[in-house]
């Protein structure tokens, strides 16, 4: 399932909701913010721990410059991990 994924648009970044992390078996007060990916078309997508989905995980990612950087909802500014 990645192909169907090719043309769609990012048209929300937010947090999972309780009843979203809840329908993946994930406690909501045991986990803090897992940010979600809304495609134009309602598909949600979203970071697991591991392939089996014993937990939610981050998003990490990195910019044509080389620059690194995590996914985080709610941040005051983008979180980088580059030096300098």
């Amino acid at each position: 399932m990645s192909a169907e994924f090719v043309g769609k648009s990012i048209v929300e970044v937010r947090s999972m909701t309780s009843e979203e992390l809840q329908a993946e078996g994930w406690d909501p007060p045991h986990f803090g913010s897992v940010p979600v990916f809304v495609l134009d078309d309602g598909t949600l997508i979203y970071p697991s721990r591991d392939e089996e989905g014993n937990g939610p995980g981050q998003i990490f990612g990195s910019t044509t410059d080389g620059s690194h950087f995590m996914v985080m909802i709610n941040a005051p500014e983008p979180i980088s991990f580059d030096n300098g």
